[in-house]
């Protein structure tokens, strides 16, 4: 098949074009900028364009589909042309589904949680030697791609995100990919650029758990009242099966699960995590792997990219870098860091970078979410508040936002570093939390401080 990808360089969509590169089909793309580690990986394939920009002549009546990223917007020169041949237009998520609808899909949703968890569950399949189709939202220790396609793997194991499909199809990914077995992490409000309200956001669930085929399999986290509530209210002709936080215990800085084969220390910290091994246990046992086997493999998993990922360690200090920027992810994540080193000074930096965090309507979310930390800083750009196009935020609202009277708020890189260079980090837990930077920070600077 000849595919050409319109937003090629995203993280997600330069995966699915390797993917299908290494299946064989013909792969052209364009994008009007693309960074690294997409940029040198489509190079190394021979995919990256010869020049970046949109080109009309590009979309010819030859190519089989076309796939649109989100990075495209709806009067892009080259999605025009495709409409005007009347070529197969995909978004992302269709294509997939495309790929999968002959196999057994498995698809892990929640606002938080679900990179983690696929990455459990492949990290066990792929222990064990199971070889299945998989698309995840981080990279993965041992595997290749962030997406993996055959035409002979009986299971497709799908990251579920309720973010848009793309410019021209407004639906959630996780609503097009029609679930055999599906998992529900947690609910918390997110994406309140696309999802105004909170009963709007929550109604994505349940149209997710209402998009299981008759008699499928419903894994959900019974902890979690909204989730709790979106399952067991829908009429959906399916199997549900809750799970709770197994039992656990801290000993000497190492995190124990308490199993029937015994006490078994883990790489992973923090009770989110242990909630993520619960859910990813029973996906496994619905995917043909026993008990035992999900625990000997799983006491390896040492997270993914971002996810609480440990960047530096001494003998009296340790620190993480996380992907957390959510509300609910950010108060987990301290939570964890702080539970596993107690003893230890907590210093909680998040940056405030996505639509969400820098929307005024949205802060007050964020109430008690750096608690947990001794000292608790937030750093946020008003030059990203200005490029997001959003109002205005001063720092009193954030200090309203999260009710910490200590909070520690900057607003300019320099400030922010200044801060971090000059830290006494003996006998402390160093955590920080963005999807981004902090405005060009340095992490390998970072490493060389503790």
């Amino acid at each position: 098949m000849k595919i050409h990808f319109i937003a090629i360089g995203g993280s997600a969509m330069h995966n699915l074009a390797l993917a299908l590169y290494q299946k064989g089909y013909q792969i052209t793309g364009s994008d009007d900028t693309i960074h690294d580690p997409s940029k040198s990986r489509l190079a190394a394939k021979g995919l990256l364009p010869e020049e970046f920009g949109w080109f009309s002549e590009k979309i010819t009546s030859d190519l089989d589909a076309v796939i649109l990223g989100m990075h495209a917007k709806e009067d892009n020169p080259e999605l025009l042309k495709a409409q005007e041949l009347g070529l197969t237009i995909y978004s992302y998520p269709e294509f997939l589904y495309e790929q999968s609808k002959h196999k057994t899909r498995v698809v892990i949703g929640g606002s938080h949680g679900k990179t983690t968890i696929t990455s459990m569950i492949l990290h066990v399949l792929n222990y064990h030697e199971r070889e299945v189709d998989y698309m995840v939202g981080a990279q993965l220790e041992g595997f290749d791609t962030m997406v993996h396609l055959t035409e002979e793997n009986e299971f497709m194991v799908l990251e579920g995100d309720e973010y848009l499909s793309s410019p021209i199809d407004r639906r959630p990914k996780f609503h097009l990919y029609k679930p055999n077995i599906a998992l529900l992490s947690g609910i918390a409000w997110d994406h309140i650029n696309v999802f105004p309200t909170y009963e709007n956001y929550v109604e994505q669930f349940s149209i997710f758990t209402d998009s299981l085929v008759h008699g499928g399999i419903m894994v959900y986290n019974e902890e979690d009242s909204e989730v709790k509530t979106v399952v067991e209210e829908s009429t959906n002709s399916i199997k549900k099966y809750p799970y709770v936080t197994p039992d656990y215990f801290i000993e000497d800085g190492i995190t124990y699960l308490n199993t029937p084969e015994g006490d078994l220390p883990l790489e992973v910290f923090g009770e989110h995590n242990l909630q993520n091994i619960a859910g990813a246990k029973w996906i496994c046992q619905h995917m043909g792997i026993d008990e035992e086997d999900f625990y000997e493999a799983i006491a390896s998993f040492s997270g993914a990219s971002k996810r609480l990922e440990k960047i530096a360690e001494s003998s009296s200090t340790v620190a993480f870098k996380d992907f957390a920027h959510s509300p609910s992810k950010v108060k987990a994540t301290t939570l964890a860091v702080k539970s596993q080193y107690e003893n230890r000074n907590l210093i909680a930096c998040l940056e405030l970078h996505t639509y969400s965090s820098l929307n005024k309507e949205f802060l007050s979310e964020y109430k008690g979410a750096l608690d947990a930390a001794d000292k608790a800083v937030v750093f946020y750009s008003p030059h990203a508040v200005q490029i997001k196009r959003l109002e205005e935020i001063s720092e009193q609202q954030i200090f309203d936002a999260f009710q910490r009277e200590d909070l520690i708020v900057y607003t300019k890189p320099e400030d922010f570093k200044n801060f971090l260079f000059s830290e006494e980090l003996n006998n402390s837990a160093l955590l920080l939390m963005s999807s981004g930077n902090y405005g060009g920070l340095d992490f390998d600077e970072v490493k060389k401080l503790v």
